[in-house]
């Protein structure tokens, strides 16, 4: 009995492609409700269809080779990976600070387009522990970097100033306070009233991100301080 079902379910019947079809609609909503309550671009909607697609284009392609048609078993599968990619290109943003947000999501959907394939050709087992190992990554993996964050030796900023005197005076109290500033880029824009800046501060001895969040904002000259 067992057998007959699995033999069903690995065949291209109406029955096996629905179950398929619910399976990427399932394991496709598990990944893209999380990434939608981080209020993220490409949320549940968006990563259900992206692995009912590639679901389909799976199912689609194994028809094909199971209806004698001579084509490559595994050719839309390798067009599905390459055209999601120009998908998630389009959750990546650079703001305006070069603030790039959006790397997680589009990874997100590639790797559902991934799970998609899996499905779609039946091969269950992976695509069960896949998609749980998706999700793991997205949800429980994102605590863990908290802490890490914390700890961290680099701290990329944006920063607004009011003049160049200030960015000197900056690096110079820094230095006193055994903090290296590296990587400082100059933001040019039209208001010529501040100056907008990226740049990596670096302390020499353990110091968490929040105290040298703190004491950069404490120095006079700088009006705005962002963490990217």
């Amino acid at each position: 009995m067992f057998q007959k079902i699995c033999d069903i379910l690995h065949s291209v019947s109406p029955l096996a492609i629905a179950f398929r079809l619910l399976m990427a609609l399932v394991c496709g909503g598990i990944i893209g409700y999380e990434r939608g309550r981080k209020g993220r671009p490409a949320g549940l909607r968006t990563h259900i269809l992206v692995c009912l697609g590639s679901s389909l284009a799976m199912v689609t392609n194994q028809y094909l080779h199971v209806s004698g048609t001579s084509t490559d078993v595994a050719r839309m599968g390798a067009q599905v990976i390459n055209g999601v990619s120009f998908l998630g290109a389009g959750t990546i943003m650079i703001t305006g600070k070069n603030q790039v947000k959006g790397l997680t999501t589009a990874a997100s959907l590639w790797a559902c387009a991934c799970l998609g394939l899996t499905i779609g050709c039946g091969f269950y087992s992976a695509a069960v522990l896949g998609a749980l190992s998706i999700w793991a990554v997205n949800y429980l993996l994102h605590r863990i970097e908290v802490p890490m964050h914390l700890r961290v030796r680099t701290l990329r900023v944006y920063m607004e100033f009011r003049d160049m005197n200030a960015i000197r005076e900056m690096i110079t109290f820094l230095k006193g306070k055994n903090v290296k500033v590296s990587d400082l880029e100059i933001i040019k824009s039209d208001d010529t009233s501040q100056i907008g800046a990226t740049l990596s501060l670096i302390p020499e001895m353990k110091m968490e991100s929040e105290n040298l969040r703190l004491l950069v904002e404490s120095i006079d000259g700088v009006d705005y301080l962002e963490e990217i």
